[in-house]
């Protein structure tokens, strides 16, 4: 059965690594452009996600740092009742709290690698985004049920 409204799409953004002080320093002020999901991957990496230009005083903060152009992600918000229906049967794992949210939570989704972030609450966009990389897009497309 497919969800009708409910289609991955590329999602373009920038991928960041740099010492974990670094990313704490200029993550602390948030991503300088409106609306982009700040997904921590590790403690010297982030992506973000719908960012188009380099993340502001990076360099600054370490030397090394590596910003660049992020293209292989796609992936879709979901409403709670579709976080409910088609993603939290195919989890191994139990979802963060609603009062510990925003959290970012990483593993298989229907045995797919995949990101989740579970936004918080009155998040505007809703109440998850899936992301995947793309080329698993169709894989767990298919699997959810959705489109691709």
């Amino acid at each position: 059965m497919r969800a009708p409204d409910i289609r991955l799409r590329p999602m373009p953004g920038r991928r960041v690594v740099a010492t974990p002080q670094a990313l704490d320093a200029v993550l602390s002020a948030g991503w300088p452009e409106e609306a982009v999901v700040v997904l921590r991957t590790a403690p010297d990496e982030a992506v973000g996600v719908g960012a188009r230009g380099p993340l502001d005083g990076l360099i600054a903060h370490d030397r090394h740092a590596i910003d660049v152009e992020e293209s292989a992600l796609a992936g879709c918000w979901l409403t709670a009742t579709e976080l409910g229906a088609l993603v939290v049967p195919h989890l191994d794992w139990p979802l963060t709290a609603e009062e510990r949210r925003p959290a970012l939570e990483q593993g298989k989704v229907a045995g797919v690698p995949a990101k989740l972030w579970l936004a918080g609450p009155g998040d505007p966009r809703g109440a998850a985004l899936l992301v995947v990389n793309r080329v698993y897009a169709a894989e767990i497309a298919e699997r959810l049920g959705v489109a691709w």
